[in-house]
């Protein structure tokens, strides 16, 4: 896997998204971070995750890759070389109490190994990806589907969001956020990530306390 530094997601992307949780629709980019330990390559292993604090949720995502340091007026093409198909995992349960006391989401969020993702692919460029739809197939079953053309803001405006409050270097990635669908996960449960409808990353969930 490429040598990932910070990462950065991107809330409440999709409108649907945000309405099936009862989320007001944000006006401009909503973004939060997870920790490197949260990151793990789907590559047809077993995946532990927490048992003991609730429901864990999928999110699929477009996750790009930056390839190297922002600078104010750059394009998307000119910063991205590749991409992959994300999974940001929510433990739901914990996330809902931390809204309710005004807390950041790092809890539900960054636990370890919430941050899946497939192996990355050549980055096309932004045209050619509104032309491939992203999925996740739980245990055979397709669950989610998502395509960047419905984004709520796009990918010019994420980075350019992203690089001016945060900064955007190479080895950055970004989870663009996740279109309705999103469901819970079980233990033994078989994931398949895919990109124009062919599989590129896959794992197995274990859930242990």
């Amino acid at each position: 896997m490429k040598d990932i530094k910070n990462i950065y997601c991107v809330g409440r992307n999709y409108e649907m998204h945000a309405k099936e949780l009862h989320n007001e629709v944000p006006t401009s980019p909503f973004l939060f971070s997870k920790p490197t330990h949260s990151l793990v390559e789907a590559n047809g292993q077993f995946i532990t995750l927490p048992n003991d604090q609730g429901t864990i949720h999928y999110e699929t995502e477009l996750v790009i890759h930056i390839a190297r340091q922002y600078e104010t007026g750059m394009k998307v093409d000119d910063l991205v070389d590749a991409i992959a198909v994300g999974l940001d995992l929510t433990l739901r349960d914990v996330q809902a109490q931390l809204k309710l006391k005004q807390h950041p989401w790092l809890l539900a969020k960054g636990f370890k190994n919430s941050a899946v993702v497939s192996t990355f692919i050549p980055f096309p460029g932004v045209e050619a990806c509104k032309q491939s739809d992203f999925s996740l197939i739980k245990n055979g079953e397709l669950v989610q589907v998502g395509n960047i053309k419905d984004l709520l803001f796009d990918l010019q405006t994420i980075i350019e969001f992203t690089g001016e409050h945060f900064g955007l270097g190479k080895g950055d990635i970004i989870f663009t956020g996740t279109p309705s669908g999103v469901g819970t996960l079980s233990d033994q449960d078989k994931l398949s990530l895919t990109w124009g409808g062919k599989e590129i990353g896959s794992c197995s969930v274990t859930l242990h306390s």
